[in-house]
């Protein structure tokens, strides 16, 4: 894919784990798209994000809080300054947030907390970011992150059909709630979505070895990466409003 087809991506939470390494990835790619934006919350305290930026052309940093409003309005305007009229092509909802909550420790306030960050976050992110992903639609066809695309950073453990026996170990109601619902986003998503031929699918980036993963998770966030990419870059038709992991295989819902 060269850089005139693959021409922008916005990625939320930036600043380390997954989403630092998509952008180091991408920054260093040959398949790299012309203009990357990294947003996080507090995009100063990511030394590597900043001194990411000073090396790669092309490497945008914008503030963003996905679940306040106005940050999301001011963060929509600032990426429409950057991309300019040729839109958006790539939304990757990866902003996140996760801790332990089994039935003896969850509270109504985890539960909201998560909910909001993890699914009604993504879907008022793409809602304001919509007009950008249609002008960059408009301009080619097919489906895939070279015309638009918006890609949700779910997880297996959003899975209603994998959560039982031995696969229902790790017990967190508020996390796999947040993450069940976020696929349900992703399938109300795609219906709306397809006919501006915008894809839509929810990716599992498997159990990675990151400050929300822990330290005894199977993934390096590398090794995850590397594969997050290799199934963007394969995207087509087929993929819209699927629950895949970074294997590209299909996950029950």
């Amino acid at each position: 894919m060269s850089q005139g087809v693959w021409r922008s991506v916005l990625m939320t939470g930036s600043s380390r784990g997954i989403g630092l390494q998509l952008v180091t990835q991408l920054a260093n790619s040959s398949n790299r798209p012309a203009t990357i934006i990294a947003t996080a919350r507090n995009p100063a305290a990511s030394t590597a994000l900043q001194e990411l930026s000073k090396t790669h052309s092309g490497l945008h940093i914008v503030t963003f809080d996905v679940s306040s409003e106005q940050s999301i309005s001011s963060a929509s305007e600032q990426v429409q300054s950057i991309v300019g009229n040729s839109g958006l092509n790539c939304l990757i909802n990866n902003a996140a947030i996760g801790f332990s909550t089994n039935i003896s420790t969850v509270t109504p306030e985890a539960m909201m907390t998560m909910f909001q960050v993890n699914t009604v976050a993504p879907l008022f992110v793409t809602k304001a970011f919509m007009p950008l992903l249609e002008t960059a639609a408009a301009r080619s066809g097919g489906m895939g992150i070279h015309r638009a695309a918006v890609i949700n950073m779910s997880s297996v453990l959003g899975s209603i059909t994998l959560n039982c026996g031995d696969a229902a170990k790790f017990r967190s109601y508020a996390y796999c709630t947040s993450k069940a619902a976020l696929n349900m986003v992703t399938r109300c998503l795609a219906a709306d979505l397809e006919s501006s031929g915008i894809l839509c699918m929810s990716l599992h980036p498997g159990w990675v070895r990151t400050d929300m993963g822990g330290p005894h998770a199977d993934l390096t966030v590398e090794q995850s990466v590397s594969g997050i990419l290799s199934v963007l870059f394969s995207l087509s038709e087929r993929d819209h409003g699927e629950f895949l992991d970074y294997h590209g295989q299909k996950l029950q819902w």
